[in-house]
């Protein structure tokens, strides 16, 4: 099952374009969606959204300091998945080399 990516709603500010910038350096996978596309699509004037906001699984950030929180606790999961990944794909060749002739 595949991971569901953030959304990064944006405007043409400096700051929606930082933290664009931010979530490509970090290798970080989102969906980009300029507030006014969203408004002529979907729902209409957003008078209380503000942007940049993100809209993730792990729920919706919209202050600077707070869209940073999560760009650092993406990448502390990431590099942990990175981890974990390693030890398992390690511990799997080993255990395949080990039970190899049960299937013979």
């Amino acid at each position: 099952m595949r991971a569901r990516k953030p959304i990064i709603l944006v405007d043409d500010s400096r700051q929606s374009q930082k933290i664009v910038e931010l979530f490509k350096k970090n290798g970080i996978e989102f969906v980009k969606y300029h507030i006014q596309k969203f408004e002529e699509s979907c729902c209409g004037e957003l008078p209380t959204t503000k942007t940049p906001s993100i809209i993730a699984a792990e729920g919706i950030f919209k202050e600077e300091s707070l869209i940073m929180n999560y760009i650092e606790y993406v990448k502390q999961k990431k590099d942990n998945e990175d981890l974990e990944g390693r030890k398992n794909k390690n511990t799997q060749k080993k255990h395949i080399d080990e039970t190899d002739s049960a299937y013979w």
